[in-house]
């Protein structure tokens, strides 16, 4: 069951270091007070490795990249590798332009990241070295369907496998995979496509729960230890309490509201949320 991972970050409460792109940061920082973590932002290269230091977890977004905020995330990411913190990869927009396509594999190849999240154009994008996408969503031909998910599955599984990396690829259907096992996830509502950050938000999250689950006695990297304490499971357990948040907080909307009050009722649906609820609401199936 996934809800331990919850209760485990609000037993914890991790310090997350965010480098996170400026239009989504404020609802990074709300996302993980709500889950019971504490966040930390800082780009710039002199402050940047000291606060890595003194966190449980690295968050890199590359949503709004500039040559300052890009040396930052590389020695912010080499303190934390070394430190043997979490560290999280979130390639937005990779594709859409040559500078975010080639700093985030030029961060790949430099760090070993614990978890690669992104939609299913940016991780494309990342195992060919390039690729389109639409902005900073997927490109409708790259979507995990029904149809293909035996094709999708492998394919996660194999990225998971060269980058040694647990990979998160998600959309309308979530997958989550180390080598040897994919979590397919089905939580979430079409309407948190219409609020910027919700996939920010996740990396966050995301960042929380592992680092959480790294504190956990035996944790290792990616793979279960003698305990059973899984990266894989805690960062699934994240992107179901994510899409359950969507399910809950678009249930509790009124006729009248719309997107705006949709974000803050996410922030509100994690806030809220027990292991309990996320078990009784997380929806997956794991190859």
């Amino acid at each position: 069951m996934l809800g331990k991972y919850l209760e485990n970050v609000r037993k914890k409460s991790p310090l997350i270091h965010n480098i996170t792109n400026y239009v989504t940061v404020n609802d990074v920082a709300n996302i993980l007070l709500a889950v019971g973590a504490s966040p930390i932002m800082s780009d710039d290269p002199d402050d940047a490795v000291e606060i890595t230091q003194i966190c449980n977890g690295l968050n890199i977004n590359i949503g709004t990249l500039n040559a300052h905020t890009i040396k930052g995330m590389f020695v912010s990411a080499e303190k934390s590798f070394e430190l043997k913190h979490v560290n999280l990869l979130d390639p937005v927009g990779a594709g859409a332009s040559k500078l975010r396509t080639d700093t985030a594999i030029k961060l790949m190849q430099k760090i070993k990241f614990d978890v690669i999240r992104g939609n299913s154009s940016e991780i494309k994008t990342l195992v060919l070295g390039a690729g389109t996408t639409h902005g900073v969503d997927a490109d409708k031909a790259d979507t995990v369907s029904d149809e293909n998910l035996d094709f999708m599955v492998k394919f996660v599984k194999d990225f998971a496998s060269s980058s040694g990396s647990i990979i998160a690829l998600t959309g309308a259907i979530d997958l989550v995979a180390d080598s040897q096992r994919c979590y397919v996830i089905r939580n979430g509502r079409p309407e948190m496509g219409k609020i910027t950050g919700t996939g920010c938000q996740l990396s966050g999250l995301i960042t929380a729960f592992i680092a959480a689950e790294k504190a956990s006695p035996c944790a290792g990297r990616g793979t279960a230890c003698g305990g059973g304490v899984n990266l894989l499971d805690a960062t699934a357990s994240g992107v179901c309490a994510m899409g359950l948040a969507g399910e809950i907080a678009f249930k509790n909307l009124k006729p009248d509201e719309g997107n705006s009050t949709y974000r803050n009722r996410i922030i509100d649906a994690i806030y809220n949320m027990t292991g309990k609820i996320l078990d009784d609401g997380a929806k997956y199936e794991i190859r």
